[in-house]
């Protein structure tokens, strides 16, 4: 009889392109980490799903594996407002102003979502007490 706690059994894990991106830049805003989890009890064929952490949420085992999202992508550098401001600034053509520098943020925030979603790698290494186990990721959406 398989051992549904043993993370090892996994070969695949299904995500939503949406829950990646939305854990990924949830990170880059203060608060509690923001992961995808895989919850026990393992089969073949598994979904992770986007989840905030807390401490102290789970004493049971076997526990759910927690991985972070940027482990699920190739992923291009976050754009910060700093440094769109200084390409706004440099921009010879163009005025700045706050609600230009507003504009130009959302949209290379908005260009780095699609920019993400399209990243997804083919595979990812679990960690877990028994050792490293290499998994298929399957994109949804």
């Amino acid at each position: 009889m398989p051992d549904d706690g043993d993370y090892r059994t996994i070969r695949s894990i299904a995500v939503h392109t949406d829950d990646i991106v939305t854990a990924a830049e949830a990170n880059h805003t203060a608060g509690p980490r923001t992961v995808l989890r895989v919850t026990p009890p393992f089969t073949p064929r598994m979904r992770a799903r986007i989840h905030v952490e807390h401490d102290g949420e789970y004493a049971g085992s076997p526990a759910p594996l927690h991985i972070d999202p940027r482990r699920l992508v190739d992923a291009p550098a976050y754009p910060t407002p700093d440094a769109t401001e200084v390409r706004l600034r440099a921009d010879p053509e163009v005025e700045y102003t706050v609600e230009r520098h507003h504009e130009r943020h959302t949209e290379a925030v908005d260009e780095w979502r699609a920019a993400l979603a399209d990243r997804v790698v083919e595979s990812v290494e679990l960690d877990g007490e028994r050792g490293p186990h290499e998994v298929a990721v399957a994109a949804l959406g």
